[in-house]
């Protein structure tokens, strides 16, 4: 991590686990232990959308910020079953995930729709995380920097300088997602420091440098320190870790020290 140019980010994806009761157990638990992290490490919590509201009642006036697990392009109509980036931010949620590989593989979402998604919560004033990320498939066949480019292009595609500063990209390698398998800390810091280039290319070097870049494939309380020692890894999104306040905590503390 490079915490002179730029903020280190540790978000915990639930994806659909936890009840309201749950959420607020889990949450009381991890704020306590992550309130050192507060000048150092900006701490997010993403919960499914029926444990919003408890999730930014238990963490207000913390350090703790809370996200949403996804969210439409659309500002309102008829789109049974969704959530628009207006009523995420008039309950005060102030990140969202955008572009997870389970919604790419599971409910249709393509590089076009993840850059709707992007544009539309960055213009309701929501910070997305914009997950992009090869498969293992794309990676044996020597592509990942081409499919990795191609989503991070895509997905940016007609945000301004200004806006760009509020996004945060998550390089989660498919294949690594939910698997226990773990890119190398060399792999992953190969393409995040790609996604690098590849934003400077779009805009320019000074905003490159700016980006937060996360990875967000398996890491967990064994392997996040060596992932977060690498200059262009500058956190994480973490799934099953995020689940169990002291392995979510050890990462949160590896940031600090990182």
């Amino acid at each position: 991590m490079n915490k002179a140019t730029r903020k280190a980010i540790i978000a915990g994806n639930w994806k659909m686990n936890k009840t309201r009761p749950e959420a607020k157990a889990l949450l009381e638990e991890i704020k306590p232990l992550v309130a050192n992290a507060q000048d150092a490490v900006e701490v997010i919590a993403c919960v499914p959308f029926t444990n919003l509201e408890t999730a930014l009642a238990v963490t207000e006036g913390s350090n703790v910020k809370i996200g949403a697990e996804n969210v439409h392009f659309e500002k309102s109509g008829a789109f049974t079953g969704e959530i628009s980036a207006d009523m995420l931010t008039e309950l005060g949620v102030e990140y969202v995930v955008i572009g997870h590989s389970e919604r790419r593989q599971y409910f249709g979402e393509t590089d076009e729709t993840v850059n709707k998604r992007t544009l539309a919560a960055l213009q309701a004033g929501l910070k997305p995380i914009v997950c992009v990320g090869e498969t293992l498939t794309e990676r044996e066949q020597g592509i990942t920097e081409e499919v990795v480019a191609k989503q991070t292009k895509i997905a940016l595609m007609g945000t301004c300088e200004k806006c760009i500063k509020n996004v945060v990209i998550a390089y989660e390698p498919v294949w690594a997602i939910g698997t226990g398998k773990v890119a190398t800390p060399e792999q992953a810091q190969d393409v995040c420091g790609f996604i690098r280039k590849t934003i400077a290319g779009l805009f320019n070097q000074e905003i490159a440098d700016g980006i937060t870049i996360q990875y967000g494939g398996s890491m967990n309380a064994a392997n996040c320190a060596e992932l977060l020692a690498k200059p262009d890894i500058d956190g994480g999104l973490i799934g099953g870790a995020s689940l169990k306040a002291a392995d979510f905590n050890t990462i949160v503390q590896a940031a600090v020290n990182g």
